[in-house]
């Protein structure tokens, strides 16, 4: 078995839950931010079976795709601390991070 953890922008992230549900993977969706860009993303969490790997990571690939976006920078003053540059600036965003990680067993309390 495996924890997948897929760190995907918000943007992709509607669509990719709907994707996997329709696959039949149960899905937790966990609001999160970017620390760089300040940007919301979110952070997905699916218990699935080793032979499922490969489809969880296809339907990932074809749902969250890179795309270039302008950042306009944050003030030194709103945001003290961060590196503060003083042009807008393009950025590749989108795509998604995965972590795949083996499980020893999955318990669904209410299954039962």
């Amino acid at each position: 078995m495996k924890l997948v953890i897929a760190i995907v922008q918000s943007e992709d992230a509607d669509r990719l839950v709907s994707e996997l549900v329709d696959e039949g993977f149960r899905v937790t969706r966990i609001a999160s931010s970017g620390a760089l860009l300040r940007r919301e993303n979110a952070s997905l969490l699916l218990g699935i079976e080793d032979r499922d790997l490969q489809r969880v990571l296809s339907i990932i690939r074809r749902t969250c795709r890179r795309r270039k976006e302008v950042v306009i920078p944050y003030a030194p003053a709103m945001e003290p601390g961060l590196l503060w540059m003083p042009e807008n600036f393009e950025v590749e965003v989108g795509g998604a991070t995965v972590f795949v990680l083996p499980v020893e067993r999955i318990v669904r309390v209410g299954d039962d």
